[in-house]
């Protein structure tokens, strides 16, 4: 097989930002990590070397080197002397797919296919936004948890609950730790029966960016979600950050009719 230096023009120094709390090896990491897996460095090809990449990036060889290794610990690459650093095919990973024809089902078994880890968990005051969408008044306290789910141990989404103080009261900070929202608001008695939300696109702030590890403004689908309950109360307000390489919606839509 021929290998290839990749073209090293898309990486420049402006790409890092040395205000931020992520180290620069990291975020360098981040940037290779995001251009491999969408296949700007093609499988078999060589990045650039160790002294190409401190020079592009405006940084020491020895910050380069700290982000080739991990790139090599996550087997994104191998490293040769002599040869330089080649950039390993990984198998397809999974993906976890929503589906707007069956949303409550496709979110049931989301909480089976991905792992959870607890972020934050606090009391607050509910802003004009949320106490909007949660139909109260503003001031009114919700409890606000953030957490972040795993999918074969690789994070891929970055979730903030916000639920009123009533509802979160009959779970505990345990329950948040093991168990979905979904299975939580059926034990309270706020089983979820009607989703409305909203889907767009945003960049990566710092403190996602780093959780997800993903480049600083790099691209996310955010998902805004409203649960009620039976009586059309809502119960829940998700505000939702997910990895487009690892997150998919899927719509099917049929045209009715005629009569």
């Amino acid at each position: 097989m021929t290998m290839t230096i990749t073209g090293s023009a898309q990486l420049d120094a402006g790409l890092l930002d040395e205000s931020l709390p992520t180290p620069l090896y990291h975020q360098i990491y981040l940037i290779l990590r995001e251009r491999i897996l969408k296949g700007d460095f093609s499988s078999g090809s060589l990045l650039p070397g160790e002294q190409e990449l401190a020079k592009l990036l405006d940084v020491s060889r020895i910050t380069v080197k700290r982000a080739l290794n991990e790139l090599a610990e996550d087997r994104l690459v191998t490293r040769h002397r002599g040869r330089g650093t080649v950039v390993t095919g990984r198998p397809p990973r999974r993906v976890v797919r929503g589906s707007f024809d069956t949303l409550l089902e496709s979110l049931k078994q989301m909480g089976l296919e991905t792992q959870v880890q607890l972020l934050e968990v606090n009391d607050l005051a509910a802003s004009a936004t949320i106490a909007e969408l949660l139909q109260m008044e503003e001031g009114d306290e919700v409890q606000r948890v953030v957490r972040m789910r795993k999918l074969e141990g690789e994070p891929f989404s970055y979730i903030i609950n916000y639920v009123p103080a009533a509802i979160a009261a009959g779970y505990s900070r345990d329950d948040l730790e093991n168990r979905s929202m979904l299975e939580l608001l059926e034990k309270v008695g706020a089983g979820a029966f009607e989703v409305e939300q909203w889907i767009t696109a945003t960049a990566a702030e710092p403190h996602i960016a780093s959780a997800l590890q993903v480049s600083v403004g790099g691209p996310l689908l955010k998902i805004e979600r409203v649960v009620r309950d039976k009586k059309g109360r809502p119960v829940q307000l998700v505000i939702g950050f997910y990895r487009p390489d690892l997150f998919e919606y899927h719509i099917r839509a049929q045209r009715p009719e005629k009569r």
